[in-house]
């Protein structure tokens, strides 16, 4: 069996719901709800000392942090793959993922907003304009990087989608959660919109997971 530890709106944990249904693997989800601070519980640090999620259990491995958990997964299942082309292209795809992965998502998940309304006193105001700022400055580098790149799409990477996808389309539902004009963005939101009628992203879509609220918040 596999399972995912994760969170509906998590953007690590709707990577990996992406990835998982590309590549065709059947796994059960337990829920672990970062807003009640269940990732801080002992039980969930020993699975992932940090607290965080996701956490993978998958072929007798419990595997943790998600840019990891995706190279495991296109190892183990390489058909489709989420690096194709040659060693540069695979290196110019990882660099859009890590745009995401290493200078967007970290300044604005969970943990650091709470530390700014804490200690900093921030608002919401103060919140939303400090995610703007960042998520803003980062889909800015990365439309630049896909307009020099000159990949024809529909995909951010040519005509399937790939690991650049796989971290694109969580980080825009992220920037459409805090209000960014996504219009300065056009061949971003071009992959974006293509890539989210795949069923494969579209099963794995926050509203779509057994722990996302009525609501949606």
């Amino acid at each position: 069996m596999t399972l995912l530890h994760g969170y509906w709106r998590s953007s690590a944990a709707y990577r990996l719901r992406i990835a998982l249904n590309l590549k065709g693997v059947s796994y059960d989800q337990l829920s672990v709800n970062l807003k009640d601070g269940h990732q801080r519980e002992a039980k969930h640090k020993a699975l992932h000392p940090q607290g965080f999620v996701p956490v993978l259990n998958i072929d007798g491995e419990q595997l943790i942090q998600s840019p990891a958990i995706l190279e495991y997964l296109d190892e183990r299942f390489p058909d489709p793959s989420f690096l194709p082309g040659t060693m540069a292209e695979r290196a110019r795809i990882r660099a859009y993922a890590a745009v995401i992965g290493c200078d967007i998502h970290p300044i604005q998940n969970l943990r650091v907003l709470q530390h700014i309304r804490t200690e900093y006193g921030q608002d919401g105001d103060g919140v939303r304009a400090w995610c703007q700022r960042w998520i803003g400055d980062g889909l800015t580098a990365l439309e630049k990087m896909a307009d020099s790149d000159g990949r024809e799409g529909p995909y951010l990477w040519g005509k399937q989608p790939t690991m650049a996808d796989i971290y694109l389309v969580p980080q825009m539902y992220n920037a459409s959660r805090w209000g960014v004009d996504l219009s300065a963005f056009p061949r971003l939101a071009a992959a974006d919109e293509t890539a989210r009628k795949h069923p494969a992203f579209e099963a794995a879509r926050p509203e779509n997971q057994p722990d996302a609220p009525e609501d949606g918040h």
